[in-house]
């Protein structure tokens, strides 16, 4: 690359300041900076395709060998299925056809919810609790508002 020190600068300075003339340099330097910049943007999208291309390649390769992943995995299935498929032809052939029937499992016996009664006989009842001021339901406060509103007399 160019080796770009201060002394190099200065010379190349000097020399424009020269050459162009002190009324023309700023326009100059100007245009230079804007076609500096133009032609860093296109170098670094012209890296940022290279980088999108290699990573694409990447990613196809990476999809092919999971795709082979997935054929073999498949055909290892297909072929442990059709052997299990053989395995049982073989066992059940010697059964006859009323030992060929599904097996049921029993239906489940009956079995008492088992429920406390006692719990049940030391509950509180409802028209105590009421009687008490204990509340058994949460009341929003709009609720709250519109049940204990004084009556008005019209």
């Amino acid at each position: 690359m160019l080796d770009l020190g201060l002394s190099k600068m200065a010379l190349i300075g000097a020399v424009a300041l020269i050459v162009i003339g002190p009324e023309k340099l700023p326009r100059v330097a100007r245009t230079v900076g804007t076609l500096l910049g133009k032609a860093q943007r296109y170098v670094s999208d012209v890296k940022a395709e290279v980088n999108r291309s290699m990573d694409l390649e990447e990613l196809k390769k990476m999809k092919e060998t999971v795709e082979t992943a997935a054929r073999d995995v498949e055909q290892t299935v297909q072929t442990t299925a059709t052997d299990f498929e053989k395995d049982w032809a073989e066992t059940t052939a010697g059964l006859s056809s009323t030992e060929s029937v599904a097996w049921e499992p029993p239906p489940p016996e009956y079995k008492h919810p088992g429920k406390n009664w006692r719990l049940k006989r030391g509950a509180v009842p409802q028209w105590y609790k009421a009687r008490a001021g204990v509340r058994s339901k949460a009341l929003s406060g709009a609720a709250r508002v519109a049940r204990y509103r004084p009556k008005s007399l019209n």
